[in-house]
């Protein structure tokens, strides 16, 4: 895929929508501008007929290291500032209310925005030695996203080993949890997330949507926003 000033970038081939978190000189890092792009491109994905996956991956080798310090803490703030929880919000919801799979391709690292995208996934294909990080405890500060997934889909014994201990889990780890569905070396990750995308892709369509339909009708909430405001209590 070629450089691109873009914060977001996307593909398609044979029924997956590879969809690129893409500032790798940020290592991915998360911006009001990134939000919004990966927003759209999710809702493309989504409502694209020829697309059955999306697979969601960080350019230049890893996924995402959060949000942007640099960019959130500048004076003056950028002009998106306000708007971000809407955005993040957004992408979120767009997540949850997505009817075909996601794969995420978890190279190097995944942290606290990071890993919250990270968990959103239906399957997470880690590297053995990539981490994923709740980390937020460690800064005085709440975790909605992530903790949003978790409770959709991990025991309470996961989330408090990831979110209250708030230390890094490598891909082994993840993979003894049941948070990656595959460990891979780490060099072979974007490779296997592919593959794994393009076998689900190549199933007929129309038993992919009815077995995600199934597997997402036991949630909590009809949407995603009704979900995200479930837990904020309103």
């Amino acid at each position: 895929m070629a450089p691109s000033d873009d914060p977001v970038v996307s593909s398609r081939q044979d029924g997956v929508a590879e969809i690129v978190l893409n500032r790798p000189a940020r290592r991915n890092a998360v911006t009001g501008p990134l939000a919004k792009r990966l927003h759209e491109e999710i809702v493309a994905a989504t409502e694209d007929d020829e697309v059955a996956v999306l697979l969601i991956r960080g350019a230049g080798g890893a996924f995402c290291s959060g949000l942007d310090l640099g960019e959130f803490r500048a004076d003056p703030p950028p002009d998106w500032m306000p708007d971000f929880s809407g955005l993040w919000l957004d992408v979120h919801a767009a997540l949850y209310d997505c009817p075909k799979p996601i794969v995420a391709a978890l190279e190097r690292f995944a942290i606290n925005a990071g890993s919250a995208l990270a968990l959103a996934a239906d399957l997470l294909v880690a590297g053995e030695q990539a981490f994923l990080h709740v980390g937020e405890i460690q800064m005085g500060m709440a975790a909605p996203m992530n903790m949003a997934w978790l409770r959709l889909r991990h025991p309470e014994s996961v989330a408090a080993r990831l979110a209250i201990v708030g230390r890094r889990y490598t891909g082994r780890e993840l993979e003894r949890m049941n948070i990656a569905c595959e460990v891979v070396a780490d060099d072979a990750v974007l490779d296997r997330a592919r593959e794994l995308s393009a076998m689900i892709a190549g199933y007929p369509p129309s038993g992919v949507r009815a077995i995600k339909s199934t597997v997402i009708r036991g949630r909590p909430a009809a949407s995603g926003r009704e979900w995200f405001a479930q837990l904020r209590g309103g």
